[in-house]
């Protein structure tokens, strides 16, 4: 099955669905993801977009019987997709995370994971060179060090050192992953969408060195004269919840 996606309010959700083959993608998969965060894009009231999976495994990255085929669109323009969305992105890592799933984690801005969680990258025992963009993502995320020991050895750690590596951004009990999906949910939806989104996108650029300044400055001064900006102040001042409006 294809994954799904679903959109309520301020939030949508991917979902991966094929738990039998650890929820590996093949190029109909590729396509599909990258539609569906298009079509999250082009949704303004969409704030946050979380990616989870069913069963045991997160995602085993890409079918490697299929690595030799033409197809529409690579994996690495799928990824990209997922780091360059609009809204903030939530990776809710149940299972394992393997081959260029890691990458996908990697380019979503939160990762939670539950002990049962481990990830390798196995590209140099593939026979594989992996893309640009993957190999500065793992590098901006993790250190230069901790990139070479995962892509040259295709060495597996367990959960606590994907924490200490900065792989994972939260590690919580497998029974309360859910439950701070949601909270971590909750708190990104209750933010100011301007400030919010706009900062998700220049921190991202900034870790690619791509920043530009100009729109830098605009997007600063778009929030520095809204609404928003008025509401977050009296909110805070009147000890009560914002209620943002976007503008």
């Amino acid at each position: 099955m294809t994954p799904e996606l679903q959109i309520e309010g301020h939030v949508a959700t991917i979902t991966l669905r094929r738990p039998r083959v650890a929820n590996r993608l093949d190029p109909v998969d590729l396509s599909t993801l990258i539609d569906q965060v298009s079509e999250v894009n082009a949704n303004d009231a969409v704030l946050v977009l979380r990616l989870q999976a069913h069963g045991k495994y997160f995602c085993s990255g890409y079918d490697i019987t299929q690595i030799s085929n033409k197809r529409q669109v690579s994996f690495d323009q799928m990824v990209d997709a997922f780091e360059d969305a609009r809204p903030v992105t939530i990776a809710v890592l149940q299972g394992g995370v393997y081959g260029g799933a890691t990458d996908l984690a990697l380019a979503c801005d939160f990762r939670i994971g539950s002990p049962k969680v481990d990830m390798f990258m196995p590209a140099a025992r593939l026979g594989l060179h992996f893309y640009q963009r993957g190999m500065e993502r793992y590098v901006s995320r993790l250190g230069v060090n901790m990139a070479k020991r995962l892509f040259l050895t295709a060495e597996k750690i367990e959960a606590a050192e994907m924490l200490a590596c900065g792989f994972l951004t939260h590690l919580v009990e497998a029974d309360a992953l859910e439950s701070t999906a949601d909270e971590l949910t909750r708190t990104l939806a209750g933010m100011a969408p301007l400030a919010l989104l706009g900062m998700k996108k220049h921190l991202t650029r900034i870790a690619r060195g791509v920043l530009d300044p100009t729109e830098l400055q605009r997007d600063i001064a778009r929030a520095a004269q809204s609404a928003d900006l008025k509401e977050g102040a009296a909110a805070w001042a009147a000890k009560r919840p914002p209620r943002f409006s976007g503008r």
